[in-house]
């Protein structure tokens, strides 16, 4: 009798399961764990893999040690840490510290207190550039591998140019916490989102009427928290103005057309103290070591250091004790079997005393092979999808003619072929869109629901061409992608199977949730040929 070799592996991250099933293909690995945050990706999770009997839903909890007596030795590490890029120069954002880099973290330490044999992390391919960088934080500087580093200085700004006043620096260094001065929660949504509308006066009034009630006695009260004395400073001064601005505007309506830009500029003033108040807290809370806070240019700044996601996972994994050989590539899904064109960031460690370098696998399909959108879902086209999650399930008959792609993915039954209820206007534009095109195709009077059409991505409204792969898979839904031939979106199904999840993978929760779950996954094609790529060296070594 041939006894297979089998490793344990602990999936981390692992979203509805897109890197679990790769791996789970081979036939050869055992999963022992995993870790999911979001509830309808956990169902989806369970669902497909009930021989998992451990399913955590917040890493940061996990006992690797009881998990280690628990399932024994833990062979590989898999999962795709969230991680979003940071600068001070994307201002879009009102915060300083993703939460999500902070994951990439809690992965580091399970390779470091699971030590396994091999890991894979997954990870979209902009991880390789300078953007994706930690903060050097007060724990960091009593850890030499951290400060050995290339580590970079970057000033954050906490009041933007033109902003700054006589003795800004100390005002708001003084209440670091923001407690003294910060405004409650809601009051600050609500000016926070009148300041949104400050190029569109009509919306501006519109919410300014909605929130009035509720808004009229918070400003009389930051009113009269202004004593005009010599004690007043700076900061009470903006709000007591912002106040009487606001409140003088809601009274006279005749007027408001001359004092709209007064009101807008009194809030600026305002707001943006609050928000130089929040991220000094931010800083502060998340226990960033700020080296000075400078004024320069007319500003206020936080003077830091970063690192790079990628240094920190190298200078970490590769040094004593953990000695783990680190390789990096993209790979892209289409080359392994999928009908799409996705790029994605693989880091491969291996343990060094294997003495075996990692090669990544090489590519199945090339230029004139790739499979195609008609590959994927052609089969099913003339299954009418149904609109609600609870819609029932389609049995399919046999089609012993199937071959390649088809062949793989077919099942006896069809679950979450689902798609969205079509309105009239994106109807409209079905109609219009050709095999290819997208929304900046359509004419101008298709478009007059976009408040700037111009900005839309070439994504939104794309016809997908049968004959070719599809791009990168999102949620589709949201994205308004249109089926090659019929005048409907793209359902959940048709989304999978592109993704190369096979008809017997049934997805759990909400509909836009299922379209997400799909969007985020690691197609399993490709997670497949990386776990042959890394068995196949486990094979040689135990």
């Amino acid at each position: 009798m041939i006894t297979i070799k089998t490793y344990n592996i602990i999936d981390l991250f692992s979203g509805a399961g897109g890197l679990s099933l790769g791996f789970k293909q081979t036939g050869k690995i055992n999963i022992v764990a995993a870790a999911e945050n979001n509830p309808n990706a956990r169902k989806t999770y369970k669902r497909n893999f009930a021989e998992v009997k451990r399913l955590y839903p917040d890493v940061r909890t996990i006992d690797y040690n009881e998990l280690k007596e628990a399932v024994g030795q833990v062979d590989i590490v898999i999962g795709g840490p969230p991680c979003q890029g940071f600068s001070n120069a994307n201002r879009q954002h009102s915060t300083i510290i993703s939460m999500n880099n902070r994951l990439v973290k809690e992965y580091v330490r399970a390779i470091c207190e699971l030590q396994p044999t091999a890991f894979v992390m997954e990870n979209v391919a902009m991880l390789k550039s300078q953007v994706h960088r930690f903060f050097l934080e007060e724990n960091d500087m009593t850890n030499a591998k951290i400060l050995n580093l290339p580590l970079r200085e970057d000033n954050i700004e906490i009041l933007p140019q033109n902003m700054n006043f006589e003795g800004s620096r100390e005002l708001i260094l003084s209440a670091p916490n923001g407690v003294q001065y910060a405004w409650a929660e809601t009051f600050y949504k609500t000016i926070n989102l009148l300041y949104r509308y400050r190029i569109n006066q009509p919306k501006f009034d519109l919410s300014l009427t909605k929130y009035e009630k509720k808004l009229v006695p918070q400003l009389q009260e930051l009113f009269r928290g202004f004593n005009g004395t010599e004690s007043s400073n700076r900061i009470q001064q903006k709000d007591s103005f912002m106040a009487i601005q606001i409140l003088n505007y809601i009274e006279n309506k005749e007027k408001r057309e001359e004092s709209f830009d007064r009101v807008i500029q009194a809030i600026r003033d305002s707001l943006l103290i609050q928000r130089a108040l929040l991220k000094v807290k931010e800083l502060s809370d998340n226990n960033i070591h700020v080296f000075d806070y400078v004024e320069k240019d007319g500003g206020l700044y936080a003077t830091v250091k970063s690192y790079s996601v990628l240094d920190y996972l190298q200078g970490i994994l590769e040094n004593e004790p953990y000695n783990y050989t680190l390789k990096c590539d993209t790979l892209n899904a289409i080359s392994f079997g999928a009908p799409q064109r996705r790029e994605r960031f693989i880091m491969v460690g291996l343990k060094k005393d294997l003495n075996i370098e990692y090669t990544y696998p090489e590519a199945t399909f090339t230029e004139g092979s790739y499979r195609t959108v008609r590959d994927a879902i052609s089969d099913i086209q003339d299954i009418e999808p149904g609109k609600e999650v609870t819609d029932s399930y389609f049995t399919l008959p046999p089609h012993p003619e199937a071959q390649g792609l088809e062949k793989e993915l077919r099942g006896r039954c069809l679950h979450n072929h689902i798609t969205t209820a079509t309105r009239e206007t994106a109807l409209s534009r079905f109609k219009a869109l050709k095999a290819g095109e997208n929304f900046h195709d359509l004419s101008p009077e298709l478009k007059t629901t976009y408040s700037n059409a111009e900005r839309t991505q070439n994504t939104i409204y794309m016809r997908l061409k049968y004959d070719e792969p599809s791009g990168t898979v999102v949620n589709v839904r949201k994205s308004m992608w249109i089926h090659p031939e019929l005048d409907r979106a793209i359902s959940i199904r048709e989304a999978a199977r592109l993704q190369t999840f096979p008809d017997s993978f049934i997805f759990e929760g909400t509909k836009d949730s299922q379209y997400q779950q799909v969007g985020n996954a690691v197609p399993p094609f490709l997670a497949k040929a990386v776990a042959e790529s890394i068995i196949s060296i486990l094979d040689q070594v135990q």
